[in-house]
């Protein structure tokens, strides 16, 4: 799959709708974060540690899923 097809990053924050102004990267989400009602947070790898810490409603202890692949960092 490739990832222009997977979720992109919405961490570390997690904003909703108009909050989520700045709170995305470009890269695509590998992660999920479960919240407290709140939608799960899919982030990239980068973002997982500051949204654990930082976005609205974590779990604590987190609740987290793999949903997709880091790519390959080979040349």
């Amino acid at each position: 799959m490739s990832d222009h097809r997977k979720p992109p990053c919405r961490g570390p924050y997690g904003g909703e709708g108009r909050q989520a102004d700045g709170t995305d990267c470009s890269d695509p989400a590998v992660f999920e974060v479960t919240r407290h009602n709140k939608p799960p947070l899919l982030v990239c790898p980068v973002h997982l540690g500051p949204s654990l810490l930082m976005a609205g409603g974590v779990l604590w202890p987190p609740v987290i899923h793999l949903i997709g692949r880091v790519p390959d960092l080979r040349p």
